[in-house]
């Protein structure tokens, strides 16, 4: 009988182009390179507030649940740190001046009809999100610094003070996802469910870089 592989490669091996694609959309080629407007990094931040309020919503539904419980951590928890980001960036009046783009409502939806009911597209959507802010967001983070000027405010979003390294916490989510026992159909169904997330994500971009060309 073969060796059956670890789930966390498995998902890693069959979602390793999206996750590419998503990168490489236009709007976060512009932003990175040093092309975007600080304008530009505002309006990714305000879509980022609906689609963790929303996983955030689930999570909390997800507490008790023991398959989702052990992903779940306060660590993690990026609500806090949006708002207060864009408070920085907008004013007082942040939520008054903010709205969800097409995309991110159909995103929003799925999290609210799916990870909150579902423990294995719980763990997509937050595996996707998170694991990402942890990888490559740190990278966007530095590089806003950078452009913006920012130094912590404004940026807030990408900081994750007690997580000491990252890298640990990435391999111990990693044996997690190991060690959860999905039968092969169920962990298809999850891998489908993250290829979903980074579809949204890239639609996401492109979404925000035709609002930048209407404004």
């Amino acid at each position: 009988m073969p060796d059956v592989i670890p789930f966390s490669q498995a998902l890693r091996e069959r979602t390793w182009s999206s996750h590419g694609d998503s990168e490489g959309a236009d709007f976060m080629t512009d932003l990175m390179s040093g092309r975007g407007t600080r304008e530009d990094y505002i309006a990714l931040v305000a879509q980022h507030f609906f689609i963790y309020e929303a996983l955030e919503a689930a999570a909390d539904v997800m507490a008790d649940n023991p398959v989702a419980a052990p992903f779940i951590s306060p660590h993690l928890t990026r609500l806090p740190a949006i708002e207060a980001d864009l408070e920085f960036l907008l004013g007082a009046a942040w939520r008054t001046a903010i709205t969800p783009l097409p995309t991110t409502q159909r995103y929003v939806e799925r999290i609210s009809g799916v990870a909150a009911g579902w423990p294995g597209g719980f763990i997509a959507h937050h595996y996707t999100r998170y694991l990402g802010d942890l990888s490559g967001g740190q990278v966007i983070r530095s590089l806003m610094q950078r452009q913006f000027g920012f130094e912590t405010n404004g940026v807030g979003f990408y900081l994750f003070d007690e997580i000491a390294s990252p890298k640990r916490f990435k391999e111990t989510y990693r044996d997690q996802l190991d060690a959860v026992t999905w039968d092969s159909d169920e962990r298809d169904r999850v891998i489908d469910e993250v290829l979903i997330a980074y579809r949204f994500n890239t639609e996401l971009f492109v979404d925000l870089a035709r609002a930048k060309v209407v404004a």
